[in-house]
């Protein structure tokens, strides 16, 4: 049994919450390269049905998915990303790049990605600062949220930037 996140007051803990294990991302990603059946999915994945239909329905009550009735003659459902699930691009995106690079290396990429509007590949995802420049990770400071509770307060005061706002 894995651990539940739902209790804990970051972010990243929320966000592991709805897509903490790695069905959950690879359904995700198969719904970006346009599969949208059951069947598809566990073809793809190949995934017990069981597990398909659990992860399945956890993303539509979580808001990722949404099923779509397709049917003509009586009911048939298929999947398709919300606009929640679709602001998961980023998400994906930056994992490929990071494993393109960390994990398999230069010349070892699967799948490229290009725009479509020049045909020309995407650049590597970065954090920029208001007047576009990309950020550091030592360019970046933490400080309290109106969500933080006490205990996350706490547990982080001696790193976080509390004096500045």
């Amino acid at each position: 049994m894995r651990t539940r996140f739902d209790g804990m007051n970051c972010s990243v803990a929320q966000a592991l919450e709805v897509l903490g294990d790695w069905w959950t991302l690879l359904i995700v990603r198969d719904a970006f390269m346009g599969m949208r059946r059951f069947g598809e999915f566990q073809e793809s994945l190949g995934i017990s049905k069981n597990i398909l239909a659990q992860r399945l329905s956890h993303l539509v009550e979580r808001g990722v998915l949404e099923r779509v009735d397709v049917g003509e003659h009586g009911t048939h459902y298929e999947y398709a990303l919300t606009p929640m699930g679709k602001d998961l691009a980023v998400v994906l995106t930056a994992l490929r790049q990071w494993s393109d690079r960390w994990v398999l290396g230069h010349g070892n990429e699967p799948l490229l990605v290009y725009d479509r509007r020049t045909g020309r590949p995407i650049p590597p995802l970065r954090i920029c600062g208001e007047d576009g420049q990309p950020l550091r990770a030592r360019d970046m400071e933490l400080r309290p949220g109106p969500g933080i509770t006490e205990e996350t307060l706490a547990r982080y005061r001696d790193r976080l930037s509390s004096d500045k706002g």
